[in-house]
């Protein structure tokens, strides 16, 4: 159709397709991977710690030796061998048998991201309401909005979800007569605050879950990275019932692989594979099979621990930085694991309206605008770590500081030009999460 513009598709769209919104991070790949840009923005694992050698050779046998199998189409639940593997990873977090993990409820999926749009799937109709932690995890806000349910935010703090604003969340929900079908959460190294929720606040939002009848969907992408000793057991491995579990190989082994799972109670297991196979017929036999051999053939765990002490050093090396070069009255989160740091401007800085002069200077972020349903948190902004080099790291927050430096300067002008007076900055000695 020769000529055809936007505006001839539109009254043809279907009506959830108006909840559709381009990534702020995905829109930011353009610009954060040319090589002139330190980019803090992206989530990418540091893949050249693998042994990329042998892994290059591992995959080139699945293709030579076994490309009949692996090659072919599969089952839509996934290959066994994959899923028992799946187990033993879970089982290191405490998610074990005892806890009714079997390979039976474990559902294969195309990263965590398909994991995330099966549960949309299965349980959102348009109007219904999501709860989640605010801010939260932008991939899992597109698919809620693409579901055309409503994201309420609860409120974090430096210990996690809040409790009391969870109950609040739930008796406001209820007095207004909306449906809450769940509440996704992130509760180890939350993307994208780094925070995690304490032990005693799981058990509590558990227990709070579990009165009001609510689903909980608990992402943990970044569980296994924890720099400081252990990370207080999963939920799924408190309860088994009402809990889904969602996990995926794309942060500790190979992201373009995009292999994930659901483990799911066992009277849902069955829907998940339809509404799965609905999709894609089958996840790839190939980039199970890659996944199968490297955890039954190589040194996982070992390599979880180096991946461990080069985000340890990065993270340690982003928040130096931070404390040295960052204009008074900014404050920032300090996770324990996992890949991300998140920053509270000084008062009157926006992180989005600043974005255009910090790609001037060559330095990428993620605006907090992006983790919140309604397009609040400018005030905040979401630092990464994983991928730069600590020199790069540090150049990065250098590049950065001159940045707020020059908006803080030339709000101060304007403000003066206008009457107001200096503007007033709070210290920040001891930064902290500052979240709502």
């Amino acid at each position: 159709m020769a000529g055809t513009t936007l505006d001839d598709y539109t009254d043809r769209y279907a009506r959830r397709v108006r909840g559709m919104k381009a990534s702020e991070i995905r829109a930011l790949f353009a610009v954060a991977s040319r090589p002139e840009v330190v980019s803090l923005a992206g989530g990418a694992p540091y893949i050249t710690a693998l042994p990329l050698d042998a892994v290059g050779e591992m995959l080139g046998r699945l293709g030579s030796e076994h490309g009949a199998t692996t090659l072919q189409y599969g089952i839509g639940q996934g290959t066994l061998e994959l899923r028992e593997g799946i187990c033993e990873v879970m089982a290191l977090s405490g998610i074990d048998a005892a806890c009714g993990a079997s390979p039976d409820d474990v559902v294969v999926t195309v990263g965590g991201q398909q994991a995330l749009d099966l549960v949309a799937r299965l349980f959102l109709d348009p109007g219904d309401v999501v709860l989640a932690e605010g801010p939260t995890y932008v991939g899992a806000l597109g698919v809620f909005q693409a579901a055309q349910a409503q994201v309420v935010h609860v409120p974090m703090d430096s210990d996690g979800l809040i409790p009391e604003a969870l109950e609040a969340a739930i008796a406001e929900q209820a007095r207004t007569g909306r449906r809450v079908k769940f509440l996704y959460t992130i509760p180890t190294y939350q993307n994208p605050t780094g925070v995690t929720l304490t032990e005693e606040r799981r058990e509590r939002v558990l227990d709070i879950c579990e009165r009001a009848g609510l689903l909980v969907i608990e992402d943990d992408p970044y569980g296994q990275l924890g720099f400081e000793g252990e990370a207080p057991a999963p939920l799924r491995a408190r309860r088994r019932e009402g809990v889904f579990y969602l996990g995926t190989f794309s942060k500790t082994f190979a992201p373009g692989l995009r292999v994930g799972w659901i483990l799911a109670p066992h009277a849902v297991r069955d829907k998940l594979v339809i509404a799965s196979e609905a999709q894609i017929l089958c996840p790839s036999g190939y980039a199970q099979a890659a996944v199968a051999t490297y955890l039954n053939t190589m040194p996982w765990r070992e390599q979880l621990k180096v991946y461990r002490e080069v985000y340890r050093e990065r993270r340690d090396a982003l928040l130096d930085a931070l404390t040295d070069l960052m204009p008074e009255g900014t404050s920032w989160t300090r996770p324990g694991g996992g890949l991300f740091v998140w920053a509270t401007l000084p008062a009157g800085l926006d992180s989005k309206a600043m974005m255009p002069r910090a790609v001037a200077a060559r330095v990428a972020y993620v605006p907090g605008t992006g983790f919140y349903a309604d397009g609040s948190g400018g005030g905040h902004m979401r630092l990464n770590f994983s991928f730069p080099p600590p020199e790069r790291i540090r150049e990065g927050v250098r590049r950065l500081a001159g940045v707020m430096e020059q908006e803080i300067a030339t709000r101060q002008v304007f403000g003066a030009v206008r009457g107001e007076g200096p503007r007033r900055r709070a210290g920040s000695d001891t930064p902290g999460p500052a979240l709502a």
